[in-house]
């Protein structure tokens, strides 16, 4: 099984070839770092257009790269959601053009199930079901893993993300885009407990997450430390919160042998280590995937639309973008602003 994957969901621009033996034949990725930059984060409209001008090199690169031509290719697999509607629709129209052009199926990837399954990508002996910590710029959810498509969310956050939080933090700073590893840099650098931080619903009976109020405290406090502590006590308070809520998920999934984390927040070194950690004192096995497919990636994409195909998914040419998709679409509402995914 040869996949073709394509990534566009925010400000990477990504197209990958991937077998069903879990081997990455190519993998080519455009950043859109230095055209956010002056903004302090992404403008979708700017990357929208990169999306437009960056994709067809990058398919046509990453063909030669694996030495294939399109008629080789079984499948092709889009993003089709959750992201910036614009750049979504670049990936999945170029999607749906390949696969009509060369006569092959269409596989529409959410891309949190990409994330959510990119540790199988890397990780062959790790076997369903999982509790996944599902960390990102956009998304914070604790899912237990059932098999391919079959995901029951049993936390989100109830306003903003924790990487989020990392960009706004850096922002405020002043460390440059992207922010998340400004922010881990900075923190290497600083003492953790030099700034009182609060950690939101830490021991609350309620499974969710909330880091609302954790950037206005950073946000109160930018004039009365320096950067290195700020960012230090943040990552600190960031990653309390996550190991907090993690381990009352552990306890409601005994099922899950092992615990995942993944999604950009997951490349932070500490973070990492906590939750590994969290894991062992808690008798489960620890996954992550490597560090590059942590973040935006369409390996993973890829990944994710071999595990579809294989289990005889295909989707129709008219199926739509989505700039909101849940991996669990049953799932309770919650309270606050944070009920997109």
């Amino acid at each position: 099984m040869l996949i073709l994957g394509l990534e566009s969901s925010c400000d990477e621009t990504a197209a990958a070839l991937v077998t069903g033996h879990r081997q990455v034949l190519a993998h080519r990725l455009a950043g859109q770092e230095a055209a956010h930059a002056p903004y302090g984060g992404v403008v979708p409209e700017i990357a929208a257009r990169a999306h437009v001008e960056a994709l067809a090199p990058l398919v046509e690169a990453a063909l030669a790269d694996a030495g294939v031509t399109l008629a080789e290719v079984d499948a092709i697999a889009a993003t089709a959601g959750p992201g910036l509607i614009g750049g979504v629709m670049v990936g999945l129209v170029t999607g749906k053009a390949l696969a009509h052009a060369a006569g092959k199926p269409l596989v529409a990837v959410n891309h949190l199930e990409g994330h959510a399954l990119s540790p199988r990508l890397s990780d062959p002996d790790l076997p369903f079901p999982y509790l996944l910590l599902l960390v990102s710029g956009g998304h914070c959810q604790l899912l237990l893993v059932e098999g391919v498509g079959r995901y029951r969310r049993l936390a989100t956050t109830i306003d903003d993300a924790a990487g989020e939080a990392f960009d706004k933090t850096a922002k405020l700073l002043g460390l440059g885009f992207p922010g998340g590893p400004a922010v881990e840099r900075a923190a290497a650098l600083g003492d953790p407990h030099a700034v009182p931080l609060p950690r939101p619903l830490k021991g609350a009976a309620e499974p969710h997450f909330s880091f609302a109020g954790l950037k206005s405290a950073v946000a109160r406090a930018v004039n009365d430390y320096s950067a290195e502590d700020l960012s230090a006590s943040f990552q600190q308070a960031v990653i309390d919160c996550l190991v907090d809520r993690t381990r009352r998920a552990l306890a409601a999934a005994p099922q899950a042998e092992t615990l995942v984390v993944a999604g950009g927040v997951a490349a932070n070194a500490a973070v990492r280590g906590a939750l590994r950690a969290l894991a062992e004192a808690n008798g489960r096995r620890f996954a992550a995937p490597p560090l590059w497919l942590c973040t935006d990636n369409a390996a993973m994409i890829a990944w994710a639309g071999a595990e579809r195909f294989a289990a005889g998914i295909t989707d129709p040419l008219d199926i739509p973008a989505r700039p909101r998709w849940p991996l669990d679409p049953g799932a309770e509402a919650v309270r606050g602003a944070g009920v997109k995914a």
